[in-house]
């Protein structure tokens, strides 16, 4: 029979004049498209594998980010406290200054008074005495 004959009747050989049921560039075509779909697969794989990698990387360093802001959090307030702790302790300081440039103004006035006292009381003892 010859292939004529054999592709009418819907019977192909191929090159190794085994008969088939397609024909043979219709075979062919399968054939790549089949390998052609493994490798894709395969890029799909390897793709999957480097997103998950990706994926995992970022979760890391979102994590560390994540960890640096807290810190960085924490020592802002602290910075704050400390600042605000200052801030407290020079008004105290400030009020003590004054309090005791009050007491410093009182205890200078009663010096001045018990000077003229003194100063009296002297001129009081001198009259006396020149009285005698």
């Amino acid at each position: 029979m010859s292939d004529d004959t054999l592709a009418s009747a819907g019977l192909y050989t191929d090159e190794l004049n085994k008969i088939r049921v397609l024909e043979p560039t219709a075979a062919q075509q399968t054939t790549e498209l089949k390998e052609e779909c493994k490798e894709f697969m395969d890029n799909i794989v390897e793709f999957r594998t480097i997103a998950d990698k990706l994926i995992s990387t970022v979760d890391g360093l979102q994590a560390q980010v994540e960890q640096q802001k807290m810190k960085a959090i924490g020592a802002r307030n602290l910075l704050q406290s400390v600042t605000k702790q200052r801030e407290a302790q020079q008004q105290q300081l400030q009020a003590l200054i004054t309090e005791k440039k009050l007491e410093l103004e009182r205890l200078r006035l009663q010096y001045d008074s018990l000077l003229q006292t003194e100063a009296e009381q002297n001129e009081f003892i001198e009259q006396l005495l020149m009285q005698k």
